[in-house]
């Protein structure tokens, strides 16, 4: 991953801080990330870095809205506490809460740019963005872990982060998730209780994880230190100052607004056809 700082050592960077906006509605999150795709594939936006958080959230992917007995999955995680959200980019199922802090990457030119490109880029800007504390962190498959992938990331074989990528026209947007405090091992139960349930024993033609609590962690019981969501976001803008020259705060402008409200009008869409019961 040496080459992985070319997409990110850019002139600018467009950095949106999120994470005390709809909380509650993950919907806008990803709807926001098309918007943004839009805009920078355009060339209307520079490379933009946005972080979210959303609250007791279990965000499914496509191929969870298949399990034979989702609505009993569903309700379940309503008696936790959580709700069930439908993504539009790849993956599984991904437990959010208040200590899981959401990085997007929005890079051009995605006709060009491979996809692992992309995956490479957030990987090596993590261990970037730990290197002071850690040297270990890894990007392979852990197995047991919820939403597992080429990239997810551990320490010690011990999975606290997943990437996944959406490609909108020519832009594409790399989404990670960073279980920054809490307990790896209860969102992990969480995940694997949900699956139990929503399979409930039956065949299915998709091979679900078979997921190990054990093999998930937050930073913080990782590293053994008291690390915060908010001592992670000013590590994130730092670096992102050492990448670039000039850091801006745009908002998105009307033309980005009107994208934004077009998919976030399909996300709900796609959930209402999803968790139709």
């Amino acid at each position: 991953m040496n080459d992985w700082k070319k997409l990110l050592n850019v002139p600018t960077i467009r950095y949106i801080d999120q994470r005390h906006e709809n909380r509650y509605n993950p919907a806008a999150s990803f709807a926001t990330d098309d918007a943004l795709a839009i805009a920078v594939g355009n060339g209307d936006s520079p490379v933009a870095a946005r972080l979210w958080i959303h609250d007791d959230t279990l965000i499914l992917g496509i191929p969870d809205a298949k399990l034979p007995n989702l609505k009993n999955g569903v309700d379940w995680l309503k008696s936790q506490g959580y709700q069930a959200v439908v993504r539009n980019s790849g993956g599984l199922a991904v437990a959010l809460d208040k200590g899981v802090l959401n990085l997007s990457f929005i890079f051009p030119d995605a006709r060009n740019i491979g996809i692992h490109e992309g995956y490479q880029a957030m990987a090596g800007f993590i261990q970037f963005l730990f290197q002071d504390l850690t040297r270990d962190i890894k990007a392979f498959e852990v197995k047991g872990s919820y939403c597992p992938g080429e990239y997810d990331l551990s320490i010690g074989g011990k999975k606290f982060a997943g990437i996944s990528q959406r490609r909108v026209k020519n832009g594409s947007a790399v989404q990670i998730y960073l279980c920054v405090e809490g307990d790896g091992v209860e969102r992990a139960a969480l995940v694997r209780d949900f699956y139990s349930i929503s399979k409930k024993g039956e065949e299915t033609r998709f091979e679900y994880p078979d997921v190990i609590p054990e093999t998930m962690a937050s930073l913080c019981q990782l590293l053994k230190v008291d690390l915060t969501v908010e001592d992670v976001t000013k590590r994130i803008l730092h670096a992102l100052k050492e990448l670039s020259d000039d850091i801006i705060t745009d908002k998105l402008d009307k033309q980005e607004t009107d994208w934004y409200e077009k998919r976030l009008e399909q996300m709900i869409d796609r959930n209402e056809k999803a968790l139709k019961f």
